[in-house]
């Protein structure tokens, strides 16, 4: 029996050692967090980043959109004349 008690004395001191251990990891979270307020800037400039894509894509979809229309103009144009040829 002395072996089974040694085992649940170990499991005790390791849940211990593992609660210590988390409160220490959250301790040095929480001081990590305070210090750090560059972060903030830096979020703000990839924010800025995307922002700056999303009009560049926005850009070259208009100018897609414009070259369509432009061939679909251009492509009943050539439909009117050679409708009007044929008449």
């Amino acid at each position: 029996m002395g072996k089974q008690y040694n085992k649940v004395e170990k499991r005790t001191r390791r849940k211990n050692y593992l609660k210590r251990k988390r409160e220490k990891l959250l301790s040095a979270k929480k001081l990590s967090k305070s210090t750090n307020d560059n972060k903030g800037t830096v979020k703000k400039a990839a924010t800025k980043k995307t922002a700056t894509k999303k009009t560049a894509t926005k850009k070259t979809a208009t100018k897609k959109t414009a070259t369509k229309k432009a061939a679909t103009a251009t492509k009943k144009a050539a439909t009117k004349k050679a409708s009007e040829e044929k008449s």
